[in-house]
């Protein structure tokens, strides 16, 4: 046996009553080692010795007080038993007890005990029940009593942004209320909300820890009060867990006047909940947003800020205004009789949403415009601008053979699919695509024999060494890079982190002469919005911020559920888009007002609403954005300005 085995049994754990032989430097232990020892082991034994213990040390107590007593003040007129007594109860009892014989003494000694008994029991429960009660609030587990809130169920990345925006929405709200209901433990969810989350102004946020598919826990939430509620997607869990909390909001509650809104994968999913409840539930289909808005922000520059632009709460906003003065008129009048909101298309007077319809489309009674504008009461009619009916876009120019493009995708998840699926119906023929990613973070076999739209697609495994990394870059000349974070087997933090390594990795090839590697745009997709100004520094052309864009939708839909199929046309894939195209399609004048650049994308059929200039802060995209500028405004053009519109894609 080793001389380690020897110490490590001395004073193992099995080893309760022995005394060691040697202390922790190799020495014989020393009696204070001893005594020690002895009286860690006698409290290991329980609550009985820990009594004992005290008892012992407050009789020492008192046999050290009645000693000093007795040798201090002289001849006493009672004996040293007698003084003994009196510091006993000094110590136990807090006062000099009244009894004068022995039995007396005796007596009160079993009162005390019972009275210590007594009370230590109510102090015990007491303290118990307080603790008890605290750790519950600590939990989570106390009901909500408030109404009018937005209610929050799961918990997901999405939910910072979402409490941000929320707070944007209800700074004219008096005493909004956001309530989170997660399976999360609430003292990690306070803390998380407090590192990412900013001021939120006047906005309270309340959590409470919860099944959220289970009705009983669901109860405390006070689902049938709530103003609106969100149903987050936790990503990994897809559809089935937020399909079930739809049904048990739907179990504790027969308010239909509630707004569901409901991240969900499958567009199926979405048509079925939608019909089951009523349309109660507005299904809002994030990673297809994200897909389109990041496989358009790659073939028009500045598409990412403009959505951020539009739908967040600060600025512009959606409103829906009657046309009662446009009556028999016709949408294209309608493009030109607004001074200070733009508008985007149409509200029958059955409900349907008409999105950049097309101009000759008559306006009748019952009908409303769909405007942006600063606030409601900026959607006025000022009469319609007949002195533009003349003005037409600049003739395309013909006979331009479409060049083939090559596109470079760096990283991949499965919402990769959608980004290509999007991207590869509008690549001319013969166009190339190449995905490199990393083995370890991705199922390869997902990658190989890949076709999008007839066009064929290469994959190579890529684990982030800059050579390697060179020589797939190198190999032609891209139109096209396109960064994607990981969204399985790693974190979102370690997913932007790799985004981020490969936006430098890439801009310092671009910057390096002689390696082959051609300068090109660069467009990447952050997962998580705290690393958004990080990633600007590491610059890239065009960020996508995943959980900032799906939050700012959710958010909208959240305060005014009648914009759902407003973001359903402009974000499906059959519907009307955002575009952002050159300047030059729209005016071949120096200078332009807004108006005449609205007619003329009238002419086109697209509806103009707002105006990207070419010179713009990088570290702030939507610095370079003027959404919705007054049709007064006017333009000194730049050929590398762009119209923002709503119209065709292509």
């Amino acid at each position: 046996m080793s001389e380690n085995e020897n110490t490590s049994r001395s004073f193992g754990a099995g080893a309760a009553g022995e005394i060691p032989s040697v202390s922790n430097d190799g020495n014989k232990a020393t009696t204070r080692q001893k005594l020690r020892y002895r009286f860690d082991n006698s409290l290991s034994k329980g609550a009985g010795a820990f009594a004992a213990w005290l008892g012992l040390a407050g009789l020492m107590l008192a046999v050290i007080m009645s000693v000093v007593r007795y040798s201090t003040e002289g001849a006493p007129d009672a004996g040293f038993a007698d003084r003994l007594w009196n510091t006993v109860t000094v110590i136990f009892l807090g006062a000099d007890a009244a009894a004068s014989t022995w039995g007396q003494r005796g007596i009160s000694l079993i009162f005390w005990a019972i009275t210590v008994a007594i009370t230590g029991t109510v102090i015990g429960f007491i303290t118990k029940t307080i603790s008890e009660r605290v750790d519950r609030l600590k939990r989570g587990k106390s009901p909500i009593i408030e109404s009018g809130h937005t209610l929050i169920l799961g918990w997901s990345t999405r939910v910072f942004p979402i409490l941000q925006q929320l707070s944007v929405a209800n700074e004219n709200v008096k005493n909004p209320l956001v309530v989170i209901f997660s399976a999360e433990d609430r003292v990690a969810m306070e803390e998380e909300i407090s590192s990412r989350v900013g001021d939120l102004g006047k906005t309270r946020v309340v959590t409470r820890t919860g099944d959220p598919t289970n009705p009983r826990d669901l109860e405390r939430a006070n689902v049938g009060a709530a103003r609106s509620v969100i149903i987050l997607d936790a990503d990994e869990s897809g559809d089935a867990t937020v399909v079930a909390t739809v049904l048990a909001v739907r179990s504790v509650t027969t308010n239909s006047n509630i707004t569901i809104v409901a991240e969900i994968d499958e567009l199926d999913h979405a048509a079925a909940l939608s019909h089951a409840t009523d349309g109660q539930v507005r299904a809002v289909q994030s990673q297809e947003v994200i897909a389109r808005v990041t496989a358009q922000a790659s073939r028009q520059p500045g598409l990412a800020a403009v959505v951020l632009d539009l739908l967040d709460f600060e600025g512009d906003e959606i409103y829906f205004q009657p046309a009662t003065e446009l009556i028999g008129d016709t949408y294209g009048d309608a493009l030109v009789s607004y001074e200070t909101s733009v508008i985007i298309g149409l509200q029958k007077a059955d409900g349907t949403v008409l999105i950049n319809p097309p101009i000759k489309t008559e306006i009748k009674s019952g009908d409303k415009v769909i405007a942006i504008a600063e606030d409601d009461d900026k959607v006025s009619f000022t009469g319609v601008r007949y002195d533009l009916a003349a003005v037409k876009a600049p003739r395309k120019r013909a006979g331009e053979i479409e060049k083939p493009e090559h596109l470079l995708v760096i990283g991949w998840s499965e919402m990769g699919r959608a980004v290509i699926g999007e991207l590869a119906q509008f690549l001319p023929k013969r166009s190339t695509i190449s995905i490199v990613a990393n083995p370890k973070l991705v199922e390869t076999e997902q990658l190989r024999n890949l076709r999008f739209s007839g066009i064929p697609v290469k994959f190579t495994p890529h684990r982030g060494d800059i050579n390697d990394l060179a020589a797939v870059a190198s190999a032609r000349k891209y139109n096209e890079v396109i960064v994607l974070g990981y969204r399985e087997n790693i974190s979102a933090a370690e997913a932007d982190s790799h985004t981020m390594m490969t936006m430098l990795l890439m801009n310092k090839l671009f910057d390096e002469e002689g390696n082959g590697v051609s300068p090109t745009r660069l467009v990447a997709e952050i997962l998580d919005s705290r690393k958004a100004d990080l990633a600007r520094v590491a610059s890239a052309d065009d960020l996508v911020v995943s959980d900032n864009l799906a939050a700012l939708m959710i958010a909208q839909i959240s305060e005014n559920p009648a914009l759902a199929p407003v973001f359903a046309d402009l974000f499906d894939a059959d519907g009307a888009s955002i575009n952002v195209k050159p300047i030059e399609n729209y005016t071949d004048k120096d200078s332009v007002t807004f108006a005449e650049l609205v007619a003329s994308a009238r002419s086109r059929g697209e509806s103009a609403i707002g105006y990207r200039k070419a010179n713009f802060d990088k570290g702030d995209p939507t610095s370079g954005v003027q959404l919705n500028p007054t049709k007064a405004t006017k333009f000194e053009v730049n050929p590398a300005d762009a119209l923002v519109v709503i119209g065709p894609v292509r």
